[in-house]
């Protein structure tokens, strides 16, 4: 290939810096799409070993996409009961709608856990990071459990509950128990078995010995504990929040 050819090839090829600005703006706008779309081309370019501030990005932008639907999603649900129940006239048409909204929804869960089996999980470093990506996998195949067909919700099930138990082995061995990753993958964690496999006392269980776990951890004698907890402080009250709520419900 020509001097020429190269020195036009490298000029074109993308900066990493670059990239990851548009991405840090598409996010500020609201541009959740273009986030997933920049990060992709990162991927793509430079290799699935993404740096800290690159995996938030994409892990908010997903998150973004995802929560909208599935807010939709439950409102449209909502409604078809109420208008099942009532035999109402435009039961077609909410039906139609909610189908709609549930296939963008699955289309954005496919995508991420497509991403994450091809590139991100196998590329992960020991430690946070592979517990990180096992998380994500859990919740979108959490999320796709809770649609679609009964096979296809229990092959789903059954994705989210191993990758949930992969990522939870991997953070008991390697992440401090008030690390907010391991703490945020114990409450995800818990919600799957309280949601998909609808067993409160198991999701209970599970919450209350990550709660009992950070508590234990605390160490005043460390100065850096302060930073730690501030981290950690919103997920131990949500841990704490769903335990009393669980325990509510396993003594009804």
């Amino acid at each position: 290939m020509p001097l020429t050819s190269l020195s036009t090839q490298a000029r074109t090829r993308p900066e990493r810096e670059e990239l990851y600005f548009i991405a840090d703006l598409a996010g500020e706008a609201g541009r959740h799409d273009d986030v997933v779309k920049q990060i992709k081309l990162i991927v793509d370019h430079f290799g699935p070993q993404l740096t800290t501030e690159e995996r938030s990005l994409l892990s908010i932008a997903y998150k973004n996409l995802t929560n909208s639907l599935r807010n939709s999603w439950r409102i449209i649900d909502a409604l078809h009961k109420v208008q099942s129940a009532r035999k109402g006239p435009n039961l077609h048409l909410i039906q139609r709608q909610r189908q709609r909204i549930e296939s963008e929804l699955m289309g954005v869960c496919r995508d991420i856990v497509r991403l994450l089996d091809r590139d991100l999980v196998p590329a992960a470093s020991a430690g946070e990071e592979t517990v990180f990506y096992s998380k994500l996998k859990g919740d979108y195949c959490r999320y796709l459990a809770e649609l679609g067909q009964k096979r296809e919700k229990d092959r789903n099930a059954d994705l989210s509950l191993k990758a949930y138990r992969t990522a939870y082995k991997h953070a008991l061995a390697t992440l401090h128990p008030l690390h907010p990753t391991r703490l945020g993958l114990a409450l995800n964690f818990s919600v799957f078995y309280h949601d998909i496999k609808q067993s409160p006392e198991r999701a209970c269980h599970l919450a209350k010995s990550a709660l009992d776990d950070a508590v234990l951890s605390v160490d005043v004698s460390d100065p850096a504990m302060d930073q730690t907890l501030r981290d950690s402080m919103a997920i131990l009250q949500l841990l704490k929040d769903d335990i009393i709520l669980w325990a509510g419900e396993i003594r009804d």
